[in-house]
């Protein structure tokens, strides 16, 4: 008696997995972790696979303008989705703001790194990593803040600069720099700093990380990379980023 609707559930079972796609998405550096699990999620919930690479906002920019096959672009900032969206390259009505970032002061040394900053007036560190500002909009609210704080000339000789966040990120873990400017996701673990010591900069030295997602050309009538970027509104994906210190708009 149960045979016509196990042989319907069967039907309906290949038929999503039929029409399953990959949806290949570039993806700002400082989202690598949480969009790594919410990619995990959105293919056990929808059945399509989304294919990551990440870098910087400013790289990507680029790579889009001279043909890269992306479909989705998640960006971490919102100017760079504005262009694309004006050039032709993203689709019209499709960006939104996905998260808004925070960053941090960081050392993986405990104690390092004071609550209020006060460590970049500190003669004795001669090293402090940042991305590239004009690459990486995390690196530009790094200038941003040295500039509110006074330091510019100070510090500029001792900025070391990576070609993305999670390049930046990498000096500072590797301690080849003592403390660097980074994405609080980076290093929040479960509601907060996960080793070392750190300080999450003011919101009013830089201008928000308002982080906008958007369809691009290639995305037209592709059903995965539309339903990604449903997906990014959903509960779980905003939960994963609020594990991740972001703040959903």
């Amino acid at each position: 008696m149960f045979r016509p609707l196990i042989l319907t559930l069967f039907v309906v079972a290949n038929a999503t997995i039929l029409r399953a796609e990959e949806v290949t998405v570039a993806v700002a550096a400082n989202f690598a972790a949480p969009m790594q699990k919410i990619a995990q999620l959105f293919q056990q919930d929808t059945g399509h696979m989304a294919r990551l690479s990440f870098g910087a906002t400013g790289s990507f920019y680029a790579q889009i303008k001279n043909g890269a096959p992306f479909q989705v672009f998640l960006s971490a900032d919102t100017t760079t989705a504005e262009k694309l969206e004006a050039q032709g390259l993203g689709l019209a009505g499709t960006r939104f703001t996905y998260a808004t970032g925070q960053l941090v002061l960081w050392s993986p040394q405990p104690e390092l790194v004071d609550e209020k900053g006060r460590i970049l007036q500190r003669k004795e560190i001669q090293r402090i990593a940042m991305a590239n500002p004009k690459l990486a909009p995390y690196g530009a609210a790094a200038m941003e803040t040295i500039t509110h704080l006074g330091l510019l000339k100070d510090l500029q000789p001792k900025l070391v600069l990576g070609d993305n966040i999670a390049q930046t990120y990498q000096f500072v873990m590797t301690q080849n720099v003592p403390i660097g400017f980074v994405s609080l996701s980076q290093v929040f673990i479960n509601g907060k700093i996960g080793t070392g010591s750190a300080w999450i900069v003011p919101a009013h030295y830089y201008k928000p990380l308002r982080q906008e997602a958007i369809l691009l050309k290639n995305a037209k009538d592709h059903s995965a990379a539309q339903a990604l970027m449903l997906y990014l509104r959903g509960e779980k994906a905003r939960g994963v980023m609020k594990s991740f210190g972001y703040l959903n708009e």
